[in-house]
C-alpha cells in the first residue's frame, strides 16, 4: 500500500524535508487521507495532499476535499469577533452583557468578551441533559447558555468551553452585525480571501467531503470522578467522532466544531493574520486588531484538559512548541490533529486536515514532525 502511496501537488525545493514529514506520516500508518498547505511571506512553499476521503479507501483525497476540522473551527471563529473589534463594534474589555443583555443571568454581568473567548467564564458544557441535536438549534442553545449558572467563579481559572465556546462567540457577532456566525465567517472572511471554509455546510457541497474516521484509541477522561463541569463538557452529550456522519451536524452552524474546509482554506486565512492582516491586496483586519486579539488572557493549567494552555482572545497561544519554536505563533487545532496557526515573526501559516483521528490531546504526532520540519527549512 505504501508503493501505490501517490502524493500530489507541489512543494519549493527548499521544503522538501517537509514533503519528506508528511509521507513519513503515511508510512507510520497514520494517515488515510489529508492535505497540508503553508505560505512563506504570503507565497505559497508547499501544496500537498494524499491518500483516500473514505475509510474503505476506495474514495481519493483530493485537493478540494472537504473534512470536519472541530476545534480548528475556533481559530476562525475568533477571526471573526476580531474584525467586529477592528470596526470598533466591540471591545474585548466590554462585558458580553452590554451586547447580550440576557446573558448577565446567574452572577455572569461582569464577564469580560476577552475572558469569555479565553474559556474563563465557567460554561463549559450545559447543566441540563443536553443530546447532539440540540446544537443544532442555535436559540435553544443560547437561551440555555444565557440563563446558565457558571461552574466556577470569574477568576478561577479557564477551562475548555469545546462546544460551547461557538454559541457564546457567535451569538455576540449575530448581535452586533446581525449575520449569523457562518454567514458573518463566509461574507467576511472566506470569501474575500478565496478560501473553501464553512461553517453550516450547503447540501451541494456533500460530494466533496470526507468523513472523519474514528481514533484507534479514543482519549479518555482521566481520574475515578471527574468533576461535575469536566463531566458536561465532555459528556453531555458524549463527544462523538461520528457526530459529521450525519447531515444535520453538517448543516447546522455549530462554530466551535463543525466547520468544514481544506488545508488551503486554513493556511490561506491564517496567511492574512500573518501578513498584518492583508494577503494578495485584500485586507481583512488591522495589524494593531491582531496584536490586541492575540495578547495573553490567561496562562495556566486548564480546568477541563488538565494541561497548561495560553490563551489571547479566543487564540491557542504557542505553548511548548505546539505551532514551532516562536513565542509569537498562535492559531487553532481541532480533535484528532487538524491545525491552522499563523507564525507572524516568519510571515508563516499552515493549514493541514486529515481524515484518520488520532487520540493525543496535547500535540498529535502528525503535526508536531510537519512543524519540525519546517521550521528546519527556514
Amino acid at each position: 500500500m505504501i508503493d501505490a502511496l501517490e502524493v500530489q501537488g507541489s512543494v519549493a525545493p527548499e521544503f522538501a524535508a517537509v514533503k519528506d514529514a508528511f509521507v513519513q506520516n503515511f508510512k507510520d500508518g497514520l494517515e488515510v487521507g489529508a492535505s497540508l498547505n503553508i505560505t512563506v511571506e504570503g507565497e505559497q512553499v508547499v501544496d500537498l495532499w494524499a491518500g483516500h476521503a473514505d475509510a474503505e479507501k476506495t474514495k481519493p483525497w483530493n485537493r478540494d476535499t472537504l473534512v470536519n476540522v472541530w476545534s480548528t473551527t475556533k481559530g476562525i471563529t475568533s477571526i471573526a469577533v476580531a474584525i467586529l473589534v477592528d470596526r470598533g463594534l466591540l471591545r474585548y474589555r466590554d462585558t458580553v452583557a452590554q451586547h447580550w443583555p440576557d446573558f448577565a443571568q446567574g452572577g455572569k454581568s461582569d464577564v469580560t468578551v476577552g475572558q469569555l473567548l479565553s474559556h474563563q467564564a465557567g460554561l463549559c458544557g450545559m447543566r441540563q441533559p443536553t443530546v447532539v441535536e440540540d446544537f443544532y438549534d442555535w436559540d435553544k442553545t443560547c437561551r440555555r447558555l444565557a440563563a446558565m449558572e457558571p461552574f466556577w467563579k470569574l477568576g478561577e481559572g479557564s477551562g475548555y468551553h469545546a462546544i460551547t465556546f461557538g454559541f457564546l462567540a457567535g451569538e455576540l457577532i449575530r448581535r452586533i452585525d446581525g449575520r449569523t456566525p457562518g454567514t458573518f465567517i463566509k461574507e467576511e472572511i472566506a470569501e474575500p480571501l478565496g478560501a473553501d471554509f464553512h461553517v453550516g455546510l450547503p447540501e451541494n457541497l456533500e460530494n466533496r467531503v470526507s468523513l472523519v474516521i474514528k481514533a484507534p484509541t479514543p482519549p479518555q477522561l482521566t481520574g475515578e470522578q471527574p468533576p461535575d463541569y469536566v463531566i458536561a463538557t465532555m459528556a453531555n452529550p458524549p463527544i462523538d467522532s461520528e457526530f459529521p456522519h450525519d447531515r444535520g451536524w453538517r448543516a447546522a452552524e455549530i462554530p466551535s466544531a463543525n466547520g468544514h474546509g481544506t488545508a488551503h482554506a486554513l493556511s490561506r486565512i491564517y496567511a492574512a493574520m500573518a501578513n498584518g492582516g492583508s494577503i494578495d491586496g485584500v485586507k481583512i483586519i488591522s495589524k494593531d486588531t491582531i496584536k490586541r486579539a492575540t495578547t495573553e488572557q490567561c496562562n495556566g493549567t486548564d480546568r477541563i484538559l488538565g494541561m497548561p494552555s495560553r490563551w489571547g482572545a479566543g487564540f491557542a497561544l504557542n505553548n511548548g512548541g505546539l505551532y514551532g519554536p516562536n513565542d509569537s505563533a498562535f492559531g487553532h487545532s481541532g480533535m484528532g490533529g487538524s491545525m491552522g496557526y499563523a507564525d507572524p515573526s516568519k510571515r508563516v501559516s499552515v493549514g493541514y486536515t486529515m481524515n484518520q483521528m488520532q487520540a493525543e490531546i496535547r500535540g498529535d504526532s502528525r503535526t508536531l514532525a510537519i512543524n519540525k520540519a519546517l521550521y528546519e527549512c527556514l
